[in-house]
């Protein structure tokens, strides 16, 4: 196993550039998560029921409704789903491709918990919020040990 390499003496700070660089990630993180969220959500409800209402949204997310409303907007604007009236909400193409990747990252880090030995209800948790935050590197190392674990 690699130990992590020790970029500044313990109790100094790392080099400006660095820790810009790490808040801005963790920043467009937290903007990505909640569209992900959304996306994600949005897709399950349709495959579930051939739909995805706006009162069922917030229901699920424990959200009110003008919150969803507001939320959808900006989705529809980012051209991730599409509106009609008294028919609900809609992925497009781009926002189905979203709701898949944003899946897929959920899995694979839900299967790295549960190799660790987490539970699957608390890797279930966990993963929904961790999903969002792990790099492409740090999540294909996920996937590799989860792997290695399921073929042992």
């Amino acid at each position: 196993m690699q130990e992590p390499p020790s970029s500044t003496p313990e109790g100094s700070l790392i080099d400006p550039e660095v820790h810009v660089e790490s808040f801005r990630q963790a920043r467009e993180a937290r903007r990505l998560e909640l569209v992900e969220d959304y996306v994600e959500l949005i897709a399950d409800l349709i495959g579930d029921g051939g739909e995805a209402r706006q009162v069922d949204i917030a229901a699920r997310l424990g959200v009110a409704q003008p919150t969803v409303a507001k939320m959808l907007k900006r989705l529809a604007e980012d051209g991730l789903v599409q509106q009609r009236p008294y028919r609900g909400v809609f992925l497009t193409a781009s926002g189905e491709a979203l709701a898949a990747q944003s899946r897929e990252r959920h899995r694979i880090v839900e299967r790295f918990l549960c190799a660790l030995g987490v539970s699957p209800e608390t890797a279930r948790r966990d993963a929904e919020g961790i999903e969002h935050h792990v790099s492409a590197e740090t999540l294909d190392a996920f996937r590799r040990f989860a792997d290695g674990r399921s073929n042992a």
